[in-house]
Protein backbone atom coordinates (compact mmCIF):
# COMPACT_ATOMS: atom_id res chain seq x y z
CA UNK A 1 0.00 0.00 0.00
CA UNK A 2 1.05 3.58 -0.70
CA UNK A 3 0.04 7.29 0.57
CA UNK A 4 1.38 10.18 -0.84
CA UNK A 5 0.65 13.02 1.65
CA UNK A 6 0.71 16.62 1.30
CA UNK A 7 -0.32 19.06 3.12
CA UNK A 8 -2.54 21.64 2.73
CA UNK A 9 -3.94 24.77 3.29
CA UNK A 10 -7.26 24.31 1.31
CA UNK A 11 -7.68 20.75 -1.74
CA UNK A 12 -10.91 19.62 -2.81
CA UNK A 13 -11.88 17.03 -5.67
CA UNK A 14 -14.34 17.35 -8.31
CA UNK A 15 -16.08 14.71 -10.55
CA UNK A 16 -18.38 15.22 -13.21
CA UNK A 17 -18.23 19.09 -12.11
CA UNK A 18 -19.27 18.57 -8.76
CA UNK A 19 -17.43 18.73 -5.84
CA UNK A 20 -17.12 15.64 -3.89
CA UNK A 21 -14.50 16.83 -1.01
CA UNK A 22 -13.35 19.72 0.06
CA UNK A 23 -10.78 20.69 3.08
CA UNK A 24 -8.80 23.46 4.87
CA UNK A 25 -6.04 23.03 6.39
CA UNK A 26 -4.46 19.60 6.42
CA UNK A 27 -3.67 16.19 4.35
CA UNK A 28 -4.82 15.60 0.59
CA UNK A 29 -3.86 12.08 0.60
CA UNK A 30 -3.38 9.96 -2.55
CA UNK A 31 -4.10 6.05 -2.11
CA UNK A 32 -2.80 3.09 -3.49
CA UNK A 33 -3.46 -0.22 -2.95
CA UNK A 34 -1.28 -3.24 -4.31
CA UNK A 35 -1.10 -6.83 -4.78
CA UNK A 36 -1.32 -8.49 -1.21
CA UNK A 37 -2.49 -5.54 0.54
CA UNK A 38 -4.78 -6.09 3.36
CA UNK A 39 -6.88 -4.19 5.92
CA UNK A 40 -3.99 -4.71 9.13
CA UNK A 41 -1.79 -2.43 6.66
CA UNK A 42 -4.57 -0.16 5.66
CA UNK A 43 -4.85 0.11 10.10
CA UNK A 44 -0.77 0.87 10.05
CA UNK A 45 -0.85 3.17 7.73
CA UNK A 46 -3.96 5.29 9.27
CA UNK A 47 -2.09 5.52 12.65
CA UNK A 48 0.91 6.54 11.15
CA UNK A 49 -1.01 9.32 9.02
CA UNK A 50 -2.67 10.51 12.07
CA UNK A 51 0.41 10.57 14.60
CA UNK A 52 3.02 11.75 12.15
CA UNK A 53 3.98 15.06 12.79
CA UNK A 54 4.55 17.79 10.07
CA UNK A 55 2.73 20.51 11.34
CA UNK A 56 4.77 23.84 12.85
CA UNK A 57 4.60 24.64 16.59
CA UNK A 58 4.31 28.29 17.50
CA UNK A 59 8.38 27.69 17.33
CA UNK A 60 7.90 26.84 12.98
CA UNK A 61 9.40 23.03 14.20
CA UNK A 62 7.15 20.39 12.61
CA UNK A 63 6.47 18.76 16.07
CA UNK A 64 2.27 19.04 15.44
CA UNK A 65 0.25 16.24 14.36
CA UNK A 66 -3.35 16.65 12.54
CA UNK A 67 -5.09 15.98 15.67
CA UNK A 68 -2.92 18.93 17.29
CA UNK A 69 -4.17 21.37 14.62
CA UNK A 70 -7.65 20.17 14.54
CA UNK A 71 -6.85 19.51 10.59
CA UNK A 72 -8.85 17.38 7.95
CA UNK A 73 -7.90 14.70 5.33
CA UNK A 74 -9.30 14.47 1.51
CA UNK A 75 -7.98 11.22 0.80
CA UNK A 76 -8.43 10.17 -3.02
CA UNK A 77 -7.69 6.55 -4.49
CA UNK A 78 -5.26 6.42 -7.02
CA UNK A 79 -4.10 2.98 -8.60
CA UNK A 80 -1.24 5.22 -10.80
CA UNK A 81 1.00 4.89 -7.69
CA UNK A 82 1.37 1.42 -8.63
CA UNK A 83 2.41 2.47 -11.72
CA UNK A 84 5.76 0.47 -13.57
CA UNK A 85 8.06 2.36 -16.00
CA UNK A 86 10.96 -0.04 -15.95
CA UNK A 87 10.12 -1.37 -19.37
CA UNK A 88 9.47 0.70 -22.60
CA UNK A 89 7.34 4.09 -22.13
CA UNK A 90 3.77 2.83 -21.57
CA UNK A 91 3.35 2.31 -17.84
CA UNK A 92 2.38 -1.10 -16.45
CA UNK A 93 -0.12 -1.46 -13.77
CA UNK A 94 0.09 -5.03 -12.89
CA UNK A 95 1.32 -4.60 -9.57
CA UNK A 96 -2.00 -2.73 -8.31
CA UNK A 97 -4.86 -4.36 -6.67
CA UNK A 98 -7.81 -5.66 -8.47
CA UNK A 99 -10.38 -2.74 -8.55
CA UNK A 100 -12.53 -4.66 -6.30
CA UNK A 101 -10.32 -4.91 -3.57
CA UNK A 102 -8.69 -1.23 -3.89
CA UNK A 103 -12.12 -0.22 -3.51
CA UNK A 104 -12.96 -2.37 -0.14
CA UNK A 105 -9.29 -1.31 0.65
CA UNK A 106 -9.96 2.24 0.37
CA UNK A 107 -13.16 2.60 1.72
CA UNK A 108 -11.87 0.51 5.30
CA UNK A 109 -8.56 3.00 4.99
CA UNK A 110 -10.89 6.41 5.06
CA UNK A 111 -12.87 4.65 8.07
CA UNK A 112 -9.54 3.87 9.91
CA UNK A 113 -8.35 7.36 9.46
CA UNK A 114 -11.68 8.67 10.26
CA UNK A 115 -11.41 6.65 13.57
CA UNK A 116 -8.45 8.48 14.50
CA UNK A 117 -8.75 11.46 13.53
CA UNK A 118 -10.89 14.69 15.29
CA UNK A 119 -11.31 16.67 12.09
CA UNK A 120 -13.55 15.01 9.08
CA UNK A 121 -12.56 13.01 5.95
CA UNK A 122 -13.47 13.80 2.36
CA UNK A 123 -12.85 11.49 -0.03
CA UNK A 124 -13.13 11.49 -4.10
CA UNK A 125 -15.05 8.78 -6.10
CA UNK A 126 -13.13 5.66 -6.77
CA UNK A 127 -12.68 5.31 -10.45
CA UNK A 128 -14.08 8.21 -11.60
CA UNK A 129 -12.54 10.68 -13.35
CA UNK A 130 -11.46 13.31 -10.64
CA UNK A 131 -9.94 16.82 -10.73
CA UNK A 132 -8.07 17.73 -7.70
CA UNK A 133 -7.34 20.98 -6.64
CA UNK A 134 -4.89 21.44 -3.79
CA UNK A 135 -2.68 24.31 -2.40
CA UNK A 136 0.64 22.64 -0.65
CA UNK A 137 1.25 24.10 2.36
CA UNK A 138 5.35 24.45 2.66
CA UNK A 139 5.47 22.62 -0.31
CA UNK A 140 5.89 19.26 2.22
CA UNK A 141 5.03 15.87 0.78
CA UNK A 142 5.60 12.57 2.51
CA UNK A 143 5.23 9.01 0.35
CA UNK A 144 5.02 6.39 2.82
CA UNK A 145 5.15 2.62 1.60
CA UNK A 146 3.82 -0.24 3.53
CA UNK A 147 6.90 -2.18 2.20
CA UNK A 148 9.16 0.68 3.59
CA UNK A 149 7.44 1.06 6.85
CA UNK A 150 6.65 -2.43 8.23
Amino acid sequence: MKLVIQRVSRASVTVDGSVTGSIGNGYLVLFGAGEGDDKSRCERLADKLAKLRIFSDENGKTNLSINDIGGDVLAVSQFTLYADCKKGNRPSFIKAAAPDLANELYEYFCRCVDERIDGCVQKGVFGADMKVELVNDGPFTIVLDTAEIG
